[in-house]
This record gives C-alpha cells, structure tokens and sequence, in this order.
C-alpha cells in the first residue's frame, strides 16, 4: 500500500488512505503523517480497527500523552478516555458548544486523537472550524479590539460541581465525568498566537473556556468574547466529519476547534478517546 491524502474540499482536513495502523507506526510514517496534520489540521484514517494499544500506541508515536482532568479513563488505561451515550441517554449531548480541548491548562494537549467503535446510523457529525482562516478574515475593527489581549480561561462552566457537566447532570450520564473544584482554576493564553510548529497565526480558545480577557471588566469582554464566538464558528471555516466504525480522526487543537452534533437519539454512541501533548 501507498499512502494517500486526499483534502476534504472543505475548510480543513484530509483522508488518508492506504496505511494500515495496526501493525505500528514508524517514526518516519508518524513524521509523515505530522506533516499533512499541520497542513490540513484534522487528518481522517478510515478502516483502522485499532485496539486500545493500537490507540496508545499511535498517540505516543505522535508525541505522548496530554493530561486529560475532570472525565476518568476507561477500566485498566491510564489515558483512554470513552466518549460514550447510550441509546436511552437524555442528558445534553456531550461537546456540543465550539472549543479547542482543555485549553485552561497552562500546556494544553496539541491534538486530539478519536476512535470510532460504536456509529449510529444516523447524526453524531462532528463540526470542526479552521482558526487560521477564522483569524486571515477577521474583519480589521474586531480585530483591533483583541490584538495583543490575553484570554482567561477556566474550565468551570463546565466542570465545576455547579458547571453544566457537574454533580446535578452525572446520574442522567453515561460519560465517567469527575466534576471537581480545581476546574476554578484559571490560565491566560492570548487570543491571537502563533502556531507553536508552523509559527502560523490563529485565535486560539473561544467562549466557554475563556471566561474574560485580562484588564477588561466583564460588561466590556462578554459582548466581545460573543462577538468572536459567533464569527469563529461560521460555516465557511468549517469541515463538517460524518462518522464510520473504525474511524480514527486526530486534530490539531492549536489550529481548529470542534462541537459535537446529536441527531441519534435511540441509538448507542462510543468513540475512544486520547489526546497528545503539547510539543
């Protein structure tokens, strides 16, 4: 087999084909595939029916494993995380707002990689949006307000035991999730920064993790936050992902940001998830 790559025709990602994780992954082919990944920021890998090893084994390959907080690994890994509902679930669907993995972490993960094992038969696409191009067509004025700002961030709209993912919403879920008070920790990253391997700028974070923006008061950096949410997510910056078993996507958390979708209600759901640490 040779190795193909195939851009999606939308604003980010690639399929690549012929390459069989199962049996390993070289370094050099782990090179490779590094090089489409900064390129196209979400690479597609159909028909790898990897295990839990096989999984581990790619995301050390890519660089290692990222701290995961506030959702416990599945029975016997350590960074195995599942991404899971059941066919009778209620509760909202997991991921659903735009954000870029962890980022109230002081080194959030570089990438995300997500195995399919269980894929209704309808809905459960995932969205991702291309915060290169969401930053290349800022439009100057909204620009200028964030040039040189530096985003809050904090995991505890969602985490917190109060947050939307905490102590009230756990029995009603299926996801292993550990609401805890360290998710009122906070960190600042800048809202503009440079890609840390291509050195290519991006908005990094959105609303949701970024709870305000340093020296501003929050009836001045709500609005504007809002206001950059609502542009980062449009549609032209967006690569839309349908879903198949034995799907393994990997993306560039430093690059895009994605939301899950629903749409498969009365159908069980389960993705394995890892992700990579920061470079």
């Amino acid at each position: 087999m040779s190795l193909h790559v195939e851009p999606t025709g939308q604003a980010c990602g690639a399929v690549v084909t012929g390459v069989d994780l199962t049996t390993g992954v070289s370094a050099d082919l782990a090179a490779t595939l590094r090089q489409h990944w900064l390129r196209h920021h979400v690479l597609v890998l159909p028909d790898q029916p990897l295990d839990d090893d096989g999984l581990e084994a790619f995301t050390m390959a890519f660089g290692g494993f990222g701290d995961d907080p506030f959702i416990a690994p599945i029975p016997g890994r350590r960074h195995v995380i599942a991404v899971q509902r059941r066919a009778d679930e209620t509760s909202p669907i997991f991921a659903e707002a735009w954000h870029s993995d962890w980022s109230f972490q002081a080194r959030p993960p570089a990438g995300t990689c997500l195995l399919s094992k269980v894929i209704p038969p309808m809905g459960g696409d995932t969205r991702f949006a291309d915060q290169h191009k969401a930053l290349a067509e800022l439009p100057e004025d909204l620009r200028a307000k964030i040039e040189g700002k530096m985003a809050i961030h904090s995991a505890k709209r969602a985490y917190a035991p109060e947050g939307s993912y905490g102590e009230a919403d756990r029995p009603a879920r299926s996801m292993d999730i550990r609401p805890s008070r360290e998710a009122e920790k906070t960190q600042t990253h800048p809202l503009i920064q440079p890609h840390p391997e291509t050195g290519e700028p991006a908005l990094y974070g959105c609303l949701g993790y970024i709870i305000g923006i340093e020296g501003m008061d929050d009836a001045e950096a709500y609005p504007l936050l809002m206001e950059l949410y609502h542009w980062q997510g449009q549609e032209r910056f967006q690569y839309r992902h349908t879903w198949r078993e034995n799907m393994l996507v990997v993306w560039d958390n430093r690059s895009v940001l994605h939301a899950a979708t629903g749409g498969y209600d009365g159908h069980d759901r389960l993705l394995h998830r890892t992700t990579i640490a920061a470079a």
